[in-house]
């Protein structure tokens, strides 16, 4: 599901079962992130597929890339393999105006 930033923060920080998840490149993580984010590049294929089968799929994780199309096709590959709730950040991190570590 797309939220705007300020819904996707809002709603957020009211969930107890969020997870963070960047699924930009390593270096684009590193370069700066949304504090808790957890990376997982889903440039990397069977890898990425591998560390999403072992996230709680009874978590909400609200997702992120660089602009939102990484993530939107993030969601959808969620959403495909059980993931009741994965939320992606419309215009993702270049229009972030949040805190950044």
């Amino acid at each position: 599901m797309d939220l705007t930033q300020e819904d996707w923060v809002s709603q957020y920080e009211a969930d107890e079962k969020a997870v963070l998840l960047d699924v930009r490149t390593e270096a684009e993580y590193n370069d700066g992130s949304i504090p808790n984010s957890i990376n997982l590049d889903i440039y990397q294929g069977q890898f990425f597929m591998d560390n999403l089968e072992a996230l709680d799929k009874s978590k909400n994780y609200y997702v992120y890339c660089r602009s939102g199309a990484r993530s939107s096709k993030a969601c959808e590959i969620m959403n495909s393999i059980g993931f009741e709730n994965a939320y992606n950040l419309l215009g993702g991190f270049l229009e972030w105006d949040g805190e950044v570590v």
